[in-house]
């Protein structure tokens, strides 16, 4: 399928890792135009130079006011399609493992942030009458992860956030969505069986293995067939989908609104 992104201008933010970096992949190589964002140049640039004169980078802490008003300076006065809003998780902890200042950061790297960059850049698609929101969470707003009780927490707040977002841009032809994607081989996942390996006295080969037992499909997940549909939904085709969190698990949750 043609996605029509050819003449598509994203922003993908935590693009240099994971699954960010499996969707601005993806983008590309749909002949988008992107402007990049994560904090470490040296891989910003990496990508810039695979596809020159298509990418703009932007390096800095996404989750920062002071990088969100960089971001600004940077869209002033341009045309863009879509931003997928992704960043890293918050630690690997058990609720007797955190501490108050935690719980402060959580909400600071979480929901803080999405909030901000979404209030400063909507108007562009409120007088463009289009766009695509995307948002990268976890499927631990659909089924609790164990050991990431910040992350269990706080998402859900993102949920209810682009969910109540989405009712109220629908009638401009903007849609919000959230994917949601379960166990995947990514760098985060190798902090989960690290953490889970320490917990249980095992390897973390060992730890895989547990893991991949809750997988209905026995493997971790594919970044790039997650950014396949990643791609679509930020696509012109994904028009009447707007409001929805999305699981992309390998059949890990269990519950019927999965």
């Amino acid at each position: 399928m043609n996605l029509e992104l050819n003449q598509s201008t994203f922003l993908v933010t935590g693009s240099t890792s994971g699954l960010g970096r499996a969707v601005a992949g993806k983008l590309l190589e749909e002949g988008a135009q992107l402007i990049i964002n994560a904090r470490g140049e040296d891989r910003l640039l990496e990508l810039s130079f695979q596809y020159p004169g298509r990418v703009q980078i932007l390096s800095g802490d996404i989750t920062t006011d002071a990088c969100i008003s960089d971001l600004g300076r940077l869209l002033h006065g341009r045309k863009i399609h879509g931003m997928v809003i992704n960043a890293s998780g918050p630690p690997v902890k058990s609720f007797e493992e955190t501490n108050m200042e935690d719980w402060d950061q959580a909400y600071e790297k979480i929901l803080r942030w999405k909030i901000k960059i979404t209030k400063e850049f909507l108007g562009i698609f409120m007088a463009q009458k289009y766009g695509r929101l995307l948002f990268i969470e976890s499927a631990s707003v659909k089924q609790p992860v164990e050991n990431l009780i910040l992350s269990n927490a706080m998402r859900l707040a993102v949920v209810g956030f682009v969910k109540t977002l989405s009712q109220e841009i629908a009638h401009l032809g903007i849609t919000a969505n959230i994917l949601a994607p379960g166990y995947h081989a990514t760098p985060a996942m190798e902090r989960l069986l690290a953490h889970k390996a320490l917990l249980l006295g095992i390897s973390p080969d060992e730890a895989k293995v547990y893991f991949e037992k809750e997988i209905k499909m026995g493997h971790l997940g594919n970044p790039d067939d997650f950014a396949s549909l990643a791609a679509w939904l930020l696509s012109p085709h994904a028009g009447y989908i707007t409001g929805q969190t999305i699981a992309v698990d390998g059949g890990l949750i269990k519950g019927t609104m999965g």
